[in-house]
């Protein structure tokens, strides 16, 4: 028994050398522009689809398909989310062409979603990845709109998302915006 013990020890041991030698020679490349190899890529979304999975499962939805709620959400996302997601009819940024792992194209028609998962992942965020936590401040009515504008976003045509944002408040959270020195309120 103590020798099976040892051998053990020895082998988590030597496990744990090996990977502090990885990590402190700099083998691991972790350029963004130097995608992961496909078993780490495999392993690394696998890991996250199954924590949103499981942390979204209990979370109630509420009715998105509220008009207001849509134009409310279509105004913080062109403001907040463009950038990285795209809006109907436009190409990759510059700013989406640089990171990864690449952000989702939100107006594909093929993406796989549920609101419950949309919520958490614009709530939380997603580490290593350029996902904000936008829960620090964002209020969850106003998480609700973005996630409300999600549901629709890929049957959008451009002209019917540049009159949501139109039509929307713009960006009205206030809750994380630079603000304005001379008037205290956000920009």
């Amino acid at each position: 028994m103590l020798r099976s013990l040892t051998i053990l020890l020895l082998a988590v041991l030597a496990i744990a050398l090996i990977g502090a030698g990885v990590v402190y020679t700099g083998v691991i490349n972790i350029a963004a522009d130097n995608p992961h190899a496909l078993p780490i890529h495999a392993l690394l979304e696998t890991a996250r689809e199954r924590s949103i999975t499981v942390r979204a499962r209990d979370i109630e939805v509420p009715d998105l398909s509220d008009a207001e709620l849509i134009r409310a959400g279509a105004g913080n996302y062109d403001a907040m989310c463009v950038a990285c997601h795209l809006s109907p009819g436009s190409e990759g940024t510059e700013l989406s062409k640089g990171l990864n792992p690449a952000p989702p194209d939100l107006t594909d028609t093929n993406r796989m979603h549920d609101p419950a998962s949309d919520f958490w992942i614009i709530k939380h965020g997603i580490k290593a990845t350029g996902m904000p936590a936008w829960g620090k401040s964002m209020a969850d009515s106003n998480i609700w709109g973005l996630v409300a504008l999600l549901e629709q976003l890929p049957s959008l045509t451009t002209m019917e998302y540049r009159a949501l944002v139109t039509t929307s408040n713009g960006h009205q959270h206030h809750g994380g915006e630079t603000l304005d020195h001379e008037s205290g309120q956000p920009d």
